[in-house]
């Protein structure tokens, strides 16, 4: 579809509505609870309030200092857990000084102000005395933007504050005062409360020393906060032992100096007990999920809706809460005694709140009631001097707040802005969330048109880079209409946009047929024509509805060392850059045509500028930092000949790179397309892959494979050391054929994984590919995905130590997951061989032994003719086992059916596991609504388990020694090109033909010189300036069987580059009518580079029968090692499960079976050790799966509506309507297509990598939203199919 017409937008709009005001409420209400529950626990310390019994008061005060260290907790296991599993620096003996200096001061405040003065206060001043703790903050505010050099506007609001906050000081003061001057006590409650909270006001210092130390001439202060920054994780160790240790003390300090004791802490009766445990919990549970949800609604672009506007009235709603019903009682009273003059508040007090008669047996909440109206006995409401003075200084505090962070009103997050550049610390205060939450919040000079002089995040450059073979033309298709998909997106002529600028380049591998005149072949000769095609749709130049026709621009071809090159503006400016590969001239096949654009693009197009600079004599510190700068904000999207994707899809996939500057690559959700038995299988697999286990692997680790057919890399992760020098390399071993060749996208992410870069997964950024349709093409792809997956996994398990250390994405726990999956694969035909024999055995009720020994010999047979048959003879005999297997199958899952009715009862460990799993895969889909439809694949899959992870799996490890690509490899059936029939040409046809062959003939005979000078091929990973390349061996052929020109041939031929007889640019011309092709010239340096390239890395090798000999023999000797160690695992795990089959009374695990009201049925459930092990092992890592996918669930769905809510949106085209019987003359050139414009779906299947979704692949930090009018029309923020989250 050219046209993304089946995203329901309406339905997603109205998702995104429904996601903000949920998490507005969120944060609403669980501020409301936490603050809420906090002042009731301080309530309930009171000295006079009765719901607690005066002996028991040091309960409320042990659960106030709960909630003050929890976050401190929280924080402090995190900080823990990352010392243990990743690299943590060690800051200097100044820094951990002052910090702790602080976080002393903020500590001893927080206990004094909560635990010892705030019991001791009235309701209506505990609840907004915690807005004073913005009195320091809004002094750093003036001090910070006073040394901006900036003159602003900004000041008026913090010095306003300021005063507001003092007055709500002086005003409470009084009223305490005045109340009774005498009374020493209460004045030292009220002094040590207005300290404490200016103490508590140091908590948010580094939101502004930060911004005071850059414009500061103090060396110290600007060493403190880079080191405050950069060592985070030792000092939040330190800090928060310190706030436990001192919060511990000032409570444990405090209880026998207020005559309490402690003892009576266990002996608390149960009704108090209840309640206590009821509000802590409530309060412990609100305020962290109150932080994630804040946390959330700033991420999501909605900082007014869901966060500053939900906390600001958070404080308003806790004094509505907790003030109304004191009235509405109060009130009630007075009614309940006839409204008698003489009743008064202070009379109400006496008699109903501390009188002796209350009934504290009966509903808790009329006494809560009572206990916070006894806080405000001490006043006379019927005064308004002290109605006023209490109402002012409350009033006075909140203003305060709300004009101390009126600044973030203004505050311009990116999507998904990571948590440390929106908030300062990751400490939350738990005793009062909506103060620490504003104030926590990044602080930045304002301007005097009150927006922010925030540096937006950096353009990046994008190279679309296709590798192509043999596709077919709807295959083609797809891609070159995504590729003008996003030319529209992003348009480079007049562009609204400057977020990120593009250009594609296409490798079309073996691109020429022919021995001495080389022509395009007819794949590439497709190509053209779809591009012409596409070219058409976009434009409308083909519209039926107009009889003036137009024709397309004059495009370029230009001729290479390597081939061809054809250049096509698109409509909108943007460039396809076609690279026609000659696989006479330089090396084919998918790695070194990656290879080829790695060095072109990166080394070639990125660096050469910058040497010219150099040599020039700029300075090298400058030309340094740009280079680094253009290296990390320059991305490779790398894309199969057939993938299928929206722009959306390439934006989401920025997005991850460019706010986490150490993810090295992004991949998508890879669907696969096509029909078929074999095509619903693999819907299933790459759903659960992609739903589970590269879940789990992005939230505690790092996705091991980002697939080639749609994945975003950073140039400065590629052209890092090991990476993309390590990649060119050839295969000299047998293992490196393995590793290097049949998976190189796995071998790609191994590099980057290795130098410490991270991997991601973006479960929202959707791409389609073609998935193969035949059972025979399925499994030879598979056969180059097995073994390349197991030889990547063991080499980073073996460089554990050294990848923990170096990435701290990666945790030792995390490779020992991966250890177990990997564990789990080797296993799975064993597995499959015990889940055999036990249908078996309950279907004939044999002995366990017995019917293992049966369910052993078929895939044991199947194994041994492996290695005497065909590779296609092996396919055969597979397909056939495969249907035998699949009924079998449906009798395995009727048997446990048939056991849970035979034994009446589902709580066996069998049943429990099945049903488990069954309950796990579909809530999973639930929650992916978009592909829900994909769980009713499932039963096919369990059909084809057998066959996936037996059959399949004996295939691969026998066939391991076969290096060839196994797809596309012959002609589909039916695709023989019909005989071409010559055109007729007209006399000027033949005579520009004439002239563009005699044109050609020139242009070719003059061959420019190669510059010997400025070699500018390999590229320093620590310098920008060029080396000269080293002597190293050639490389050798990466594929055994290849077919290669023989030596003495060789050696006599002329390269097609040198042949005056050339001709396929005339072809092309003459093929291309309606489309003018230009011929220019290759530029004489760009021509050196390339003769240089394929000189060092990409030169096709004579024919080496001996060594492709040996390296066969290398392979089968490598095969038999490997398979020995894989079935001999496989056989002892046998082994030992036939043992304890026989020796079942003696071994065996017995559980006993109950039914479903939990009475024991008088049998047992027999389980061997090994397979209960083995189950608790499986069952351990789904439900870590399971989990980790909630989780990303929520972070896709942030970033979701975050990219909903900052797209812009371009208007849509208005529509030329025309008078009855009248048509235009032209066509509107940018005008939308129709629904007419549709392209069939291919159904053959995809050459590359799509994800490593076999047996052995099991699928962090901080993953940010204004409303947006969407609609199907629109490609700004057009998502492509399943994006729904």
């Amino acid at each position: 579809m050219v046209e993304d017409e089946h995203t329901p937008w309406k339905l997603i709009k109205l998702l995104k509505i429904i996601c903000l005001l949920l998490v507005a409420l969120m944060v609403f209400g669980l501020a409301l609870c936490s603050k809420t529950s906090f002042l009731l626990l301080v309530t309930l310390a009171n000295e006079g309030t009765q719901v607690l019994s005066s002996e028991h008061k040091p309960v409320a005060l042990l659960c106030i200092g709960c909630s003050l260290i929890a976050s401190s907790v929280l924080l402090l296991l995190k900080s823990l857990w990352k010392a243990c599993y990743k690299t943590s620096k060690m800051p200097g003996k100044k820094t951990i000084a002052m910090v702790l200096f602080f976080e002393f001061l903020v500590s001893v405040g927080a206990a004094i102000l909560t635990i010892v003065a705030m019991p001791h206060l009235d309701i209506v001043t505990n609840v907004m005395i915690l807005n004073g703790v913005a009195v320091l903050s809004t002094l750093l505010q003036v001090s910070a933007q006073c040394k901006a050099k900036e003159k602003n506007h900004y000041l008026l609001p913090s010095i306003s504050a300021f005063l507001l906050i003092l007055l709500g000081y002086i005003l409470f003061i009084v009223l305490y005062i005045m109340k009774d001057p005498t009374d020493i006590k209460k004045l030292m409650w009220v002094g040590l409360a207005v300290g404490a909270s200016f103490l508590v006001s140091f908590n948010w210092w580094e939101n502004y020393f930060k911004l005071i130390s850059k414009d500061s001439s103090s060396v110290f202060l600007k060493d403190i906060c880079k080191e405050a920054t950069r060592c985070q994780n030792i000092l939040h160790i330190l800090s928060s032992v310190l706030r436990i240790g001192v919060t511990a003390c000032v409570l444990g300090a405090y209880v026998p100096l207020a005559k309490m004791d402690w003892d009576i802490v266990t002996s608390i009766p149960s009704r108090e007990t209840r309640v206590i445990v009821i509000i802590i919990g409530v309060q412990l549970i609100s305020s962290a999920l109150c932080h994630w949800f804040a946390v959330a609604g700033c991420k999501m672009h909605a900082l007014r809706r869901c966060f500053i506007l939900p906390l600001y009235l958070a404080s308003l709603a806790v004094m509505a809460l907790l003030v109304v019903p004191v009235i509405v009682y109060y009130q009630q009273y007075r009614v309940s005694q006839n409204g008698t003059a003489s009743i008064n508040f202070t009379s109400y007090c006496d008699v109903v709140v501390d009188g002796t008669n209350r009934n504290l047996n009966g509903s808790v909440f009329p006494q809560l009631v009572l206990d916070v109206t006894h806080t405000l006995c001490f006043l006379d409401m019927s005064k308004i001097t002290d109605i006023g003075l209490l109402t002012g200084s409350a009033v006075a505090w909140w203003l305060g707040l709300v004009l101390a962070t009126v600044h973030l009103w203004y505050l311009n997050v990116n999507r998904i802005q990571r948590t440390q550049d929106i908030f300062v610390r990751r400490l939350y205060e738990g005793a009062f969330i909506e103060q620490s939450l504003l104030l926590n919040t990044r602080f930045d000079i304002q301007s005097k048109n009150r927006k922010k002089n925030f540096k937006g995040l950096e353009p990046v450059m994008v190279y679309l880079c296709a590798t192509m073979w043999h596709e077919t033309y709807n295959e083609m298709m797809n891609i070159i209409i995504s590729i003008f998909r996003l030319d529209r997106y992003r348009p480079k002529t007049d562009p609204k946009f400057d977020d990120f600028s593009f250009e594609a380049h296409i490798y079309f591998d073996d691109a020429f047929e022919g021995s001495q005149v080389r022509r395009l072949n007819k794949y590439a000769k497709n190509l053209v024509e779809i591009l012409k095609e596409v070219y058409g749709i976009f434009t409308n130049v083909d519209d039926k509805f107009f009889v003036k026709r137009h024709y397309f621009p004059d495009q370029t071809l230009i001729t290479t060392p390597y081939g061809g090159r054809l250049v096509i503006t698109m409509p909108h400016g943007n460039h396809i850059n076609v690279h026609f590969k000659d696989k006479d001239l330089i090396r084919h096949r998918k790695r070194w045509s990656q290879v080829m654009y790695l060095y072109y693009l990166l080394g070639w197009k990125l660096m050469t500028k910058y040497h010219a600079r150099w040599q020039k004599g700029c300075e090298e510190k400058e030309l340094r930092a740009e280079v680094q700068k253009e290296k990390h904000n320059t991305y490779i999207l790398a894309l199969d000949g057939d993938t299928d994707f929206q722009p959306a899809a390439v934006m989401l996939l920025i997005d991850r790179l460019k706010m986490y500057p150490r993810v090295g690559a992004a991949c998508g959700r890879i669907h696969p397309t096509g029909s078929g038995p074999a095509v619903w299988f693999q819907k299933f697999e790459y759903s659960v892959s992609h739903w589970l286990q590269k879940t789990a692997e992005h939230v505690i680790g790092c996705v091991l494979c980002s697939p080639g057919c749609f994945s975003l890399f950073r140039a400065e992760a590629l052209m890092d050391d090991n990476v993309m020098k390590r990649y060119s390399t050839k295969s000299m071993q047998a293992s490196h054929y393995i590793q290097y060749d049949q998976g190189e996208d796995r071998w790609l992410c191994t590099l980057l994984l290795k130098q410490g870069w991270r991997v991601e997964y973006n479960a929202a950024s959707d791409a389609y590919t073609n998935a193969p349709e035949d059972f025979k093409e399925l499994y030879n792809q598979r056969r180059r995905w097995g073994p390349s997956t197991l030889a990547n996994v063991v080499d980073l398990l073996s460089s554990t130590k050294t990848i923990c250390k170096k990435n701290p994405s990666i945790s030792k726990p995390f490779m020992f997951y991966q250890l177990f999956a990997m564990v789990s694969a080797i296993l799975g035909p064993a597995t499959i061989c015990l889940l055999t024999a036990g249908s078996l055995s309950f279907i004939f009720e044999m002995h366990g032994a017995a019917a293992l020994v049966i369910a052993v010999m078929p895939p044991a047979i199947y194994l041994g003719l492996c290695f005497k048959l065909k590779a296609d003879t092996q396919i055969n005999v597979a397909a056939g086992l495969s249907i035998i297997y699949a009924f079998l199958m449906l009798v395995v899952t009727m048997s446990i059916i048939g056991a849970m009715i035979k034994d009446k009862t589902i709580l066996t460990p069998s049943s429990i596991f099945v049903i488990a799993m069954a309950c796990i895969y579909v809530i999973t889909a639930i929650l992916h609504p978009q592909e829900f439809h994909l769980v009713f694949y499932g039963f096919l899959y369990i059909l084809c388990i057998p066959s996936a992870y037996l059959l399949l799996t004996i295939y691969t490890m026998v066939n391991m020694n076969n290096v060839s690509w196994g797809t596309r490899e012959t002609k589909p059936a039916g695709e023989a090109a019909a005989p071409e029939v010559p055109t007729p040409q007209l006399t000027t046809q033949k005579a520009n033909s004439a002239y563009q062959r005699v044109s050609t003939w020139w242009k070719c005979c003059k061959k420019p010189s190669q510059r010997s000078q400025d070699p500018q091929l390999t590229v320093s990973q620590e310098s920008m300036v060029p080396e000269p390349v080293q002597a190293e061996p050639l490389p050798q052929n990466t594929i055994v069987e290849d077919n290669r020109i023989p030596e003495e041939e060789q050696s006599l031929a002329t390269p097609a580059f040198d042949c005056p007889g050339q001709s396929w640019i005339t072809e092309l011309q003459e093929f291309s009518t309606d489309m003018q092709l230009l011929e220019e010239k290759l530029d004489e340096e760009e021509l050196g580079f390339w003769t240089e390239l394929q000189e060092k890395y990409l030169k096709p090798l004579p024919d080496d029968k001996e060594r492709q000999k040996k390296m066969a023999n290398d392979l089968r000797e490598l095969r038999n090692k490997i398979n020995f160690a894989f079935f001999m695992a496989n056989g002892l795990w046998l082994v030992a499960t036939f043992t304890l089959q026989v020796f079942n009374a003696v071994f065996a695990i017995r559980l006993p079976k109950v039914t479903l009201d939990l009475e024991y049925t008088g049998e047992d459930a027999q389980i061997d050790p090994i397979a209960f092990m083995f189950i608790l092992g499986f069952a351990s890592s789904v439900i870590i799966q399971f989990f980790t996918m909630i989780y990303q669930r929520f972070y896709t769905l942030i970033h979701f509506v975050s990219f909903l809510d900052t797209e812009p949106k371009e208007q849509k085209p208005k529509k030329t309507r025309y008078k009855k019987g009248k048509k235009g003359s032209s066509a509107d050139t940018g005008s939308t297509i129709g629904s007419s414009s549709t392209i069939g779906s291919s159904s053959t299947i995809d050459h590359g990598s799509t994800i490593d979704s076999g047996s052995t692949d099991d699928s962090q930090d901080d993953s940010d939203f204004e409303e947006i009018d969407f609609d199907s029309s629109s490609y700004n923020g057009t998502l492509d199919r399943g994006t729904m989250v």
